[in-house]
């Protein structure tokens, strides 16, 4: 069962259930998941940016745009991301949390280092020309 503490009947219904519940079971409460809105937010944020811009001289579609940012503002408030081997072996792949599990407030954060990066990512987009080139990463 999950209860939405948003008002006296529904913490009542919730200490009802903990009453009654069976030795053993357990009980988590927790900030909920991100909203519509903020995803709605999101991913009008990402298409504006995929629209836009390129990313190392390539295009980047929505789901990419998503990937990269999560991953930056994870590394960027010291969350972290794992690289492990490829399970085929060909390369690498990054794994961190999925944007559906974020909370109200970490979506908001991170909702807001996109917009923060968005508006600084023109000295970024030089730095990493320089760097790659204006071609597109090889695979």
């Amino acid at each position: 069962m999950i209860f939405r503490l948003a008002h006296a009947v529904a913490r009542n219904r919730a200490l009802d259930a903990v009453k009654n519940a069976p030795d053993g079971f357990v009980v988590t409460v927790r900030e909920p998941t991100r909203n519509l809105e903020q995803n709605a937010a999101l991913h009008a944020l990402l298409q504006e940016i995929a629209e836009s811009r390129q990313w190392a001289g390539q295009p980047l579609d929505v789901e990419d745009w998503k990937r990269l940012l999560t991953a930056a503002w994870m590394r960027a408030t010291g969350r972290g991301i794992r690289l492990v081997p490829a399970l085929d072996g060909q390369g690498f792949d990054a794994l961190y949390q999925r944007t559906s599990t974020l909370t109200k407030s970490e979506m908001s954060e991170l909702i807001s280092y996109i917009e923060a990066w968005a508006t600084t990512e023109k000295e970024h987009g030089e730095m990493v020309e320089r760097r790659f080139g204006n071609k597109p990463l090889k695979p």
